[in-house]
């Protein structure tokens, strides 16, 4: 062929040929994005040949990845209809944009399908690329969202059951990130990273304390065979680059009407800017005209090469949500928590119902700049890579797959086990929280009780005018006080089960009870009682409140239970979970009064009622204390109404001998008789006690007299009972040991066993403790099963003083004033009730086979010591010896607990002297550690027990042993706590007064001046202790009563304070917080003048260190006193000889008018002073010179 020039663009078209010259890029050029003519058009100018026309103008064809013909007739037509079955490709698209973008790179158009599944609204597209057959969905016009594809997919799945792999495929926002050069019209392939399966839906979760963002959910990951799809075509482009852009020319070369909105835009428009700038809000003005070019809003990043894949492929994680993310903030932050390179909205909807491969283009970075200008290229982008893709993948390869509708159903039967199991797990964890509030449930107690009332019993005080007021209003306290015996916790049940009944299709209604017991004093103390209230509220709860989650993790590991002001706050914040709370106690009477425990339990239902909306409902005995703390509130006494008996013995009758049965006469008479006995029976005539208050006890009398009767042989035994009946509660408590003692020998020393057990046990026993424990005989080396009685001989022997709990599984005694009545007369029933308990608990202990019934075991090691001290010690030593001595198969006497310590240890933790004494004679030692480096003489201080210190000290204890774990010597321990008379002990057996391992701030006068004990601060000093110590790390706050700070003062010697009156407690307190200050600095701070002055006779530093607050003793005399004062202070601590070095004072104007003068960066010598005199001063010589005085004031000669 001749060859003659021909000048054109280097890239220009040859019209009609459907060619493209591709030759090296301008780089410059390439970044302006100008596409007039084709994507890959260029500018420069060059020179052909005819031969490079004919070139030009041959068919050019496009090279797949897997080096096959791909591209063939692009978007062509054909007739052919193929069934449903015959699609395995799902392939969908949110947007219009997407979904013309996805057809047009298909190779084959098929007719539409002639059946969809019933409620199948989608529109599909359906035709072939490369060898696979595809159906093309997109989601409905103006949805978009997690819901909404989900929808889409199931539907597709549903009228093409045979579809086996599937892509979602479409435009989303960048992430950019120094790691990833993100830029528009780049594709992002989701890809699992970082424990992820390629997409998270990133609100889906929990918001943390922290700020941050904690997602709870995982979504599945594309199917392997994708997954290895990707990965080949990530190395093929790698190796021969893509050729995305070129496909798109084709594209637009038989669409040509698609150019204009599909061609890549001018690479101007592609700005990021600086996460800081937003796009105006209120205005749809282009980010070119109201945000600019300007470079310094701008994230300028180098232009990509010749090299550079343009458009560049990124794999790895894609964040979804039902929402656009428009936040450059939330961006960046989720970029750097989770490497996330894209944002969308679909994605998520599909992972757990459609697996498919996420393929985005970018059409912009995510933030508030938004533009659709880049959409339809980046659909165009996206689209490209997902043919790509599919012709990778061999046709039979897709055939193996299973169907993802059959992947799904395995799925579906494995998630339901897998969520099973997660509401297992819920529910346990939900368990161990509300259990590590507390592990109490009056849940079994509530189903007792209301199984033994009788039916319409209580059922006019339920529908009383007071309780209707009660349960129909809010913050409503109905107080309900009764005598003994007058049925208040059966009523306090009926008001619960009321409450359920009312309530129980309300989930905004919430009710928590407690039952108080006299015999649960370990575990109703205030602080037991509110963790309770909180965990009834929680329980009903599907998800743990976060407040108590959050206390839980806090506190979990640490060995402090939370504060009573936290529960406080705790069952405020829980209670907000409802539009109302039921409070229900039952017993108040029953709840501790020592120690404030009631008080203060009440003073917290008082001041939740107060914050919240909750209604409180109380019985309790006539108690003075307990009715005026409720005088202000609605009241109802319970009372056992003639109807309420009636009911009873009705119901009753039925245990009665058949005699009585079918003498209806005989009935009256007893119905008569026993109601008339029980009115105005008195409790304990002659008593005093707070629980024995003259009152009815008609339910409990009632009860006791019926059970006297049901036994009797004949009538003529009946009437003789009746007419014998007592007539008060001890005679008819009389009359039932009466007939105990009637029963044969067995019965009646059995009886006895059960009643001592349950009056002296030191807690509530199960049924199957009681059982071993009355089983126990002394002597023997096993338990023998035969001896052990069934539960129902247990209570029939007792004559009705006994009652079980099903639920629980616990028996108790029927009522509290039987309690009362055997603390009165067990010395008559019960000789040596504690020595024989104590026993039985040891000689259980020795066994060397413990398993019948072991549940006892626990009680007996924990316990045996406290009744061994209810007793002649002396009368157990043999067996308590033994116990403690032994070592049989390597166990410790202490191998019920958790924790082992030896005899020694054991005897001196329960406070038994003698066996201790005997434990030293037999060769214990002394001075051995336990398994927490604890002595027995530090074991002895802990517990308070002055009579074992000295012991042990007289055998040689080690008297300044430290132990490190717990931080302290026995001197230093009882110093914190308060134990004068110890520390006086310790240190006549020679404690070394200033002994601390860990330095000086850690003395026993460390210690005691933390504490506030200044009457042992004196006793150390009068030992010798060194005063300049310090004592204000982790001081103790000071209680503001300015009663007790004068006792305080008592204890020290005085209750005169040196240094005036205008000293307050509540400096006091504040003062406390300081966190290094001397014993001077404490005792003048706190006004304690005998202190002071035994201090200074010891040596005491009156400079001293200065407090955090710069202020040295002096300084703070001479702040704190009125003139007369402190000339007093003055003489007191300036007339020390042992103060020989210039005072560095920092002392005030007189006057109200306080103002300090620190000496910052002078010497010590230099004094800055207030309107003082100068004569006063050198004649106390103090060591400042009058040079020094002006000076420190800076005054001209002449001014003095």
């Amino acid at each position: 062929m001749d060859s003659y020039d021909v000048v054109c663009d280097e890239n220009d078209t040859i019209r009609g040929l459907g060619a493209t010259v591709l030759e090296e890029k301008d780089e410059k050029y390439e970044n302006s994005g100008d596409t007039r003519d084709c994507p890959a058009a260029q500018n420069k100018r060059k020179r052909f040949s005819l031969g490079d026309i004919e070139t030009l103008a041959a068919p050019k064809k496009r090279l797949q990845p897997d080096s096959e013909d791909a591209h063939t007739a692009t978007g062509s037509t054909s007739k052919q209809k193929l069934a449903s079955t015959d699609y395995t490709v799902g392939w969908i698209c949110a947007l219009s944009t997407e979904y013309v973008a996805a057809q047009v790179f298909l190779d084959e158009r098929h007719e539409g399908p002639d059946y969809v599944a019933p409620n199948d609204n989608n529109d599909y597209t359906l035709g072939k690329v490369g060898s696979h057959k595809v159906v093309i969905a997109v989601l409905p016009h103006g949805e978009y969202g997690i819901s909404s594809a989900t929808g889409v997919a199931k539907d597709m799945l549903h009228s093409f059951p045979n579809i086996k792999v599937g892509l979602m495929v479409g435009i989303g926002g960048g992430a950019p990130s120094r790691k990833h050069d993100i830029r528009l019209g780049d594709v992002v392939v989701s890809a699992p990273r970082n424990g992820s399966g390629g997409v998270f839906q990133y609100d889906f979760g929990k918001a943390i304390q922290s700020g941050s963002f904690y997602t709870t959910g995982f979504l599945n990951q594309p199917p392997p065979l994708l997954r290895a799809a990707v990965n080949g075509l990530e190395a093929h482009y790698e190796i021969n680059g893509h050729q995305l852009e070129e496909a798109i020319c084709d594209i637009f070369e038989k669409k040509p009407r698609l150019q204009r909105k599909y061609q890549r835009p001018l690479a101007t428009t592609d700005r990021l800017y600086l996460s800081s700038v937003l796009h105006p809000s209120d205005t749809d003005v282009t980010c070119a005209d109201c945000c600019g070019n300007d470079s310094s809003n701008l994230i300028l990043r180098p232009e990509r090469t010749q090299e550079d894949d343009n458009p560049r492929i990124h794999y790895g994680l894609i964040a979804s949500a039902n929402q656009v993310m428009k936040d450059a903030l939330t961006r960046d932050k989720l970029v750097k928590e989770k490497d996330v390179l894209c944002f969308e909205m679909e994605a998520a909807g599909l992972m757990n119902q459609f697996p498919c491969l996420v393929i985005r283009g970018i059409c912009d970075y995510s933030d508030s700049h938004k533009s659709k200008e880049w959409q339809g290229y980046a659909a165009m982008t996206a689209a490209a890579y997902a043919k790509d893709l599919l012709c990778r993948i061999p046709l039979h390869k897709v055939e193996a797959e299973q169907r993802i509708k059959d992947v799904l159903s395995a799925v579906t039967g494995v998630q339901k086990g897998v969520d099973r199991l997660l509401c297992v797990q819920q529910a346990e964890n939900h368990q161990n929280v509300l259990n590590w509030l507390t592990p109490v449930d009056y849940a079994p107690q509530q189903r007792d009780y209301i199984s033994v009332r009788q039916p319409k019993t209580g059922n006019w005080f339920l529908s009383s005018e007071e309780f209707q007021a009660w349960i129909n209003s809010d913050k409503h306290t109905l107080f309900c006080p009764g005598g003994p015996g007058a049925g208040k916790t059966i009523m306090t049940a009926a008001v619960i089960d009321q409450l359920h009944t009312t309530y129980k299709e309300d989930d905004k209604i919430g009710i928590a009870y407690i039952y108080c017991d006299y015999r649960r004093h370990f575990d109703q103390k205030a602080d037991d009682l509110l963790a309770n209230l909180i965990k009834q509220l929680a329980q009903t709860q599907a998800a743990m409140p976060e407040c108590i989650q959050s206390i839980y993790d806090q506190l979990r590991n640490q060995p402090r239970r939370p504060s009573l002001d936290e529960l406080s706050k705790l069952l405020s914040s829980t209670s907000l979970i409802y539009a109302k709370v039921f409070i229900v106690v039952d017993a108040l009477d029953e709840c501790q009064l020592a120690g404030g425990c009631l008080k203060a339990f009440l003073s917290a239902l008082f001041k939740f009622q107060a914050s919240t909306n909750e209604n409180i409902f109380a019985t309790t005995r006539f108690i003075p204390e307990i009715m005026k703390e409720f005088r202000q509130s609605s009241s109802l006494e319970i009372r056992a109404k003639d109807e309420d008996v009636q009911e009873y013995l009705a119901g009753n009758m039925v245990r009665f001998r058949s005699f009585v049965l079918t003498n209806l006469e005989l009935q009256k008479d007893i119905k008569d008789t026993i109601i008339k006995a029980a009115d105005g029976m008195q409790v304990f005539p002659n008593t005093t006690s707070r629980h024995t208050k003259t009152n009815t006890i008609r339910f409990l009398i009632v009860r006791l007299h019926v059970d006297s009767l049901t036994e009797l042989p004949t009538v003529g035994h009946v009437k003789r009972a009746l007419r014998d009946l007592p007539n008060t509660l001890g005679e008819t408590y009389d009359q039932a040991m009466a007939r105990i003692e009637a029963q044969g020998e067995a019965l009646r020393i059995l009886a006895k066993k059960v009643l001592s057990w349950l009056v002296h046990a030191k807690r509530v026993l199960s049924v199957t403790e009681l059982q071993c424990a009355v089983a126990i005989e002394p002597g023997t080396s096993e338990l023998d099963g035969e001896f052990i009685p069934d539960k129902e001989i247990l209570g029939s022997v007792c004559a009705g003083l006994v009652t079980f709990d099903t639920e629980s599984r616990d028996i108790r005694l029927a009522h509290y004033t039987i309690k009362e009545y055997f603390d009165k007369e067990g010395r008559h029933w019960f000789q040596h009730a504690e020595t024989d308990i104590a026993r039985a608990c040891l000689t259980y202990l020795s066994f060397d086979e413990t398993k019948p019934l072991s549940h006892f075991y626990r009680y007996a090691a924990s316990n045996w010591a406290n009744h061994a001290r209810g007793a002649p010690e002396r009368h157990l030593m043999p067996l308590i010896l033994d116990y403690l001595c032994r070592d049989a198969k390597g166990s410790s006497p202490d191998r019920a607990m958790p924790i082992h310590r030896s005899g020694i240890h054991v005897a001196v933790s329960f406070k038994l002297e003698n066996t201790t004494l005997a434990l030293i004679e037999m060769g214990h030692d002394v001075n051995s550690p336990d398994f927490t480096g604890s002595t027995p003489l530090l074991k002895a201080v802990e517990s308070g027990c002055t009579p074992m210190v000295q012991l042990l000290l007289r055998a040689g204890a080690d008297v300044d042993y430290w132990d490190e774990a717990l931080d302290h010597t026995p001197l230093t321990y009882a110093s914190d706590a308060g134990d004068e008379s110890i520390v006086r002990l310790l240190l006549e057996h020679g404690a070394d007064v200033d002994y601390a391992p860990r330095g000086e701030d850690w003395s026993a006068l460390s210690w005691a001046f933390r504490a506030a004990h200044f009457g042992i601060a004196k006793l150390l000093l009068e030992g010798g202790a060194n005063p300049n110590v310090y004592a204000g790390f982790n001081f103790k706050e000071v209680p503001r009563d300015a009663e007790l700070l004068l006792k305080v003062r008592e204890v020290a010697g005085s209750a005169t304070n040196p240094f005036g009156s205008s000293y307050s407690s509540q400096t006091t307190t504040a003062i406390s917080r300081d966190c290094r200050k001397s014993p001077l600095f404490e005792a003048v701070s706190r006004g304690l003048e005998s202190l002071v002055k035994l201090l200074l006779e010891k040596g005491a530093d009156v400079e001293g260190k200065p407090s955090s607050n710069n202020l040295t003793p002096l300084c703070l005399a001479m702040r704190r006193s009125s003139e007369e004062r402190r000339r007093e202070a003055l003489d007191m601590m300036l007339g020390n000889e042992k103060i020989g070095s210039p005072c560095y004072l920092g002392l005030f104007s007189w006057g109200n008018k306080v103002q300090p003068t620190y000496c910052r960066n002078m010497a010590p010598s230099y004094l800055a002073t207030g309107n003082i005199s100068i004569y006063y001063l050198d004649t106390r010589r103090a060591g400042v010179s009058i040079t020094d005085l002006a000076r420190g004031r800076r005054w001209q000669e002449l001014q003095w």
